[in-house]
């Protein structure tokens, strides 16, 4: 008898994962099958399979590729020049700064700490212009561009996703036996060499995970590179360019699908690699925290 329920709850929760799985796949399956159609099937029928090929999907592809007004590689190289300078920063100082807050305990850090975590429930919308006229002023006062360039924008980058990744890098860090570090003060070592040569390699895991999240977020903004880097400047991350496939009446739909696929594909290539440390990251960051 426990048995048959067992076996019909197994049932009934398979059923609901393929449901979800569908659920949540479904955008992915329907981009992945309109972008091997033709426009004028995609407008007519775009859940149907017909006049999708395999053959029209390198087709597109490659008329992406070789459109001279999108400019694949350079839009794609400046995606990825951005988003991993991004990355390295947000994990370098924002692992600092956790490190810093967690082990300081004092008014000030928590302040501080707090001030990050207030910042997380901020609107973007809110800080739209304000955020365009300050880097203007900014970029004056130093000399540095911070419009319509890559290091503005990694810098904006470094302030709207240092609040998440401190927020979960400090939950680790607390985990972290101190006596580590008394240890390592005992030995000579100063605190830079405490924190780099101890505690940031405990924090890969975590740092792996913050690392993949923030990842797709900045691969796959439109908003703020948009607004600081311009529609026709110099520099054009991967959604600013396939912007150019939309017109006011006429949107190259032919182009415009095949392009978003090849945006993601990277970053689904990562996920399914690194899908295992990511896991570990958020087990042992909620298990630590």
């Amino acid at each position: 008898m426990h048995t048959k329920e067992k076996s019909s709850t197994i049932v009934i929760r398979m059923i609901i994962a393929v449901i979800i799985a569908a659920y949540v796949l479904f955008p992915f399956i329907l981009l992945l099958i309109n972008s091997g159609k033709e426009t004028a099937d995609i407008t007519s029928n775009p859940v149907s399979l017909a006049g999708a090929s395999f053959s029209q999907l390198l087709t597109n592809i490659k008329a992406v590729i070789n459109d001279p007004n999108f400019l694949f590689w350079k839009s794609f190289g400046s995606s990825a020049l951005i988003t991993v300078l991004s990355l390295v920063m947000l994990s370098v100082f924002g692992a600092m700064a956790a490190w810093v807050i967690c082990r300081n305990k004092t008014a000030w850090s928590a302040v501080i700490y707090f001030t990050f975590i207030a910042s997380m429930i901020i609107p973007f919308q809110v800080v739209m212009l304000p955020l365009i006229s300050t880097f203007r002023d900014v970029g004056k006062f130093i000399g540095i561009q911070m419009l319509q360039s890559v290091p503005g924008l990694v810098f904006a980058y470094l302030g709207f996703g240092g609040a998440m990744t401190v927020f979960i890098l400090n939950g680790f860090i607390k985990g972290i036996p101190y006596t580590l570090e008394e240890a390592a003060a005992i030995d000579g070592c100063r605190p830079e060499q405490t924190f780099f040569q101890i505690i940031f390699p405990l924090l890969t895991p975590v740092i792996t995970t913050v690392t993949i999240l923030n990842g797709m977020w900045i691969w796959n903004d439109y908003l703020l590179p948009s607004m600081m880097l311009g529609q026709n400047g110099k520099v054009m991350t991967i959604p600013i360019a396939i912007q150019k496939f939309v017109g006011s009446y006429v949107k190259s739909w032919d182009r415009i699908l095949p392009a978003a696929l090849l945006a993601i594909i990277p970053m689904i290539i990562i996920f399914l690699i690194a899908q295992k440390q990511i896991m570990e990251g958020m087990i042992e960051g909620a298990v630590k925290g």
